[in-house]
C-alpha cells in the first residue's frame, strides 16, 4: 500500500507502508507488522520522533558509500545498489523536523489512487 504523509509545514512525502513501518517504529510508534491505514504523529510526539529516528540511521552500518576510488570495472551500478535506511528515512525525517519548527502535527493516509 502506497501512502502518504501530510503536514502544513512541508510537501508531502509518499512511501509505501512496508517501507515507512522501520521509520515508524523507530520514531516510537508501537506498531508490529502492520501499519495503519491512518495515523498521527502529534506536535508534542516530534521531539521523540525525531530524536529515536536519528538514532536508527547512527546504529545503520550500511555502508553507504561505497570506495569509489576503486578503478574495477565490476563496480555495481547505483541503481541496483539496495536503498538504505538512512536514504529512505530522509524525507519523512526532513518533514518531522519543519514540522517541530511549525508547530504542525503529521498525519499519513492511504494515497490517492490516480
Amino acid at each position: 500500500m502506497l501512502i502518504v504523509f501530510h503536514s502544513k509545514a512541508a510537501a508531502e512525502v509518499l512511501m509505501f507502508a512496508h517501507h515507512a513501518l522501520p521509520i515508524l517504529k523507530a520514531a516510537g510508534k508501537p506498531y508490529t507488522d502492520t501499519l495503519p491505514e491512518r495515523g498521527v504523529i502529534t506536535r508534542d510526539q516530534l521531539d521523540a520522533a525525531i530524536k529515536g529516528i536519528e538514532q536508527a540511521i547512527s546504529l545503520n552500518t550500511e555502508d553507504e558509500y561505497p570506495d569509489d576510488a576503486d578503478d574495477n570495472d565490476s563496480k555495481k551500478h547505483p541503481i541496483s545498489e539496495p536503498v538504505s535506511f538512512r536514504r529512505r528515512a530522509f524525507p519523512l525525517l526532513a518533514m518531522l523536523r519543519l514540522s517541530r519548527d511549525h508547530d504542525a502535527d503529521v498525519i499519513w493516509e492511504p494515497a490517492p489512487s490516480w
